[in-house]
C-alpha cells in the first residue's frame, strides 16, 4: 500500500470488528477445545515450580547480596542481616499470613532459616531501603541468569484490592476501563494498580510500577524502572488503554503492536506510523502478535492463585515493595 491515510485505519477497524476479531474468536476456541488442557498436569508442573523456587531461595538470595555495602551512620546496626531480611519477607509474602501471625510461624520457620523476630521488625521490612535494594539486585540477577537482554515482550495492568469487599475482577467487569483509574480526592483507596512488561520467552517480569493513582501511573513508574536496566525491547503489545501516540512514542526503535482507537488519526511521528502502517497493511499477522498479550493475563491469573487479589499493607511504599516480592517470586518459578 506504501502511503495510508486515516479513511484507510477507520475501515480496517470496522472491518476488524465485523469480520476478523469474530472469525478469530472462532479459530481460537477452535484450538483451545483441540488441545483439552491437562489440568492435572497443570497442576503437577505448577508445584513443582514452587518446589524448585523455594529450593532456590536461600542460594539466590546469598549471591544476590553479597556484592552490596552500605553505609550507615550512628546507632543500633540491624539485628537481621540484609540476605535475612531479603528471605524473610520473600518467605511472608509467599505464605501470606499477618505479620503477628508469620511472626508465630517463624518459631517453625527458625529451623530452616535460622531467623526469629517480631511481627513489628516484619513490618518494618516492607519499608526498609537495603532490603528495597536486595530485591533490585535480586531481579537483576534473575534476569541475567535467565539471558533476558533483547527482548519480545507484552505489557498489561491489573489491580490488587486493598479491601476485603473489594474484587478488583468483579468492578472490571462492571466498569470496564473506568476502573482503572480512581478519584484522587477518595483517601480510602479501594485498589493498587500494578503494571508490568512481560519476556514472553521466558515467562518473567522485565520491570513493573504500583499507582494508587491508576493503572497509567503504575505504566509510567514501570518505564522509569526499565530505564535502569541493560534491557531492549524488539517488540511490545499493548492493549488499547495504552493505544495513544504519546505512548507509543516511548519505543521509537520497538515494532509495537496495538489496536488503534476508533478516533485515531496520523501525524504523530514515526513510530506511531510504523504501528499503523502494520496493523493496516499486514492485520492477520498483527492481530497474531498483538494477542501475545496473552501471556501477561495468564501471569496475573497465575500470581493471584499463589498470593490472592489482595494485599495486606496500607502505606504505598510497603504496597510496592510487597508486590515487588511477587514479581520476585513469579520470576523465580520459571528460573529452573
Amino acid at each position: 500500500m506504501g502511503q495510508i491515510w486515516e479513511e484507510h485505519i477507520h475501515n480496517k477497524l470496522i472491518e476488524l470488528e465485523k469480520i476478523i476479531l469474530p472469525k478469530y474468536r472462532e479459530e481460537s476456541k477452535k484450538k483451545r477445545d483441540e488441545r483439552k488442557i491437562d489440568y492435572a498436569l497443570y497442576e503437577k508442573e505448577f508445584k513443582r515450580r514452587i518446589k524448585r523456587a523455594i529450593k532456590t531461595l536461600t542460594p539466590i538470595t546469598n549471591e544476590a547480596v553479597c556484592g552490596l555495602n552500605f553505609y550507615r551512620g550512628r546507632g543500633a546496626k540491624p539485628s537481621i542481616k540484609v540476605n535475612e531480611r531479603l528471605k524473610l519477607i520473600l518467605i511472608h509474602q509467599l505464605f501470606g499470613k499477618s505479620n503477628r501471625n508469620m511472626a508465630n510461624m517463624l518459631l517453625l520457620f527458625s529451623l530452616m532459616t535460622g531467623i526469629d523476630t517480631g511481627y513489628k521488625s516484619i513490618e518494618r521490612l516492607y519499608s526498609d531501603l537495603e532490603t528495597e535494594a536486595a530485591l533490585f539486585n535480586l531481579l537483576v540477577l534473575i534476569l541475567k541468569k535467565k539471558k533476558v537482554i533483547e527482548i519480545d515482550c507484552c505489557g498489561d495492568g491489573t489491580g490488587y484490592s486493598l479491601f476485603i469487599s473489594k474484587h478488583y475482577l468483579s468492578e472490571v467487569n462492571k466498569l470496564k476501563d473506568n476502573v482503572k483509574e480512581q478519584d484522587q480526592k477518595d483517601e480510602k483507596k479501594a485498589f493498587v494498580f500494578k503494571f508490568a512488561l512481560m519476556d514472553i520467552k521466558t515467562r518473567m517480569y522485565v520491570c513493573y510500577g504500583t499507582s494508587l493513582r491508576s493503572e497509567k501511573d503504575a505504566f509510567n513508574k514501570a518505564m522509569s524502572m526499565l530505564k535502569k536496566l541493560d534491557i531492549s525491547l524488539k517488540s511490545l503489545r499493548l492493549d488499547r488503554y495504552y493505544s495513544n501516540p504519546s505512548d507509543v512514542k516511548l519505543f521509537p526503535n520497538t515494532k509495537v503492536y496495538i489496536i488503534p482507537k476508533k478516533n485515531a488519526g496520523l501525524g504523530h511521528g514515526d513510530a506511531w506510523l510504523n504501528a499503523m502502517k502494520s496493523f493496516v497493511e499486514d492485520t492477520l499477522n498483527h492481530i497474531d502478535e498483538y494477542f501475545q498479550r496473552v501471556n501477561s493475563e495468564t501471569g496475573w491469573a497465575q500470581d493471584k492463585k499463589v498470593f490472592g487479589w489482595k494485599v495486606s499493607q496500607r502505606r504505598l511504599d510497603r504496597i510496592d515493595t510487597a508486590l515487588f516480592c511477587r514479581v520476585i517470586w513469579h520470576n523465580l518459578f520459571y528460573l529452573n
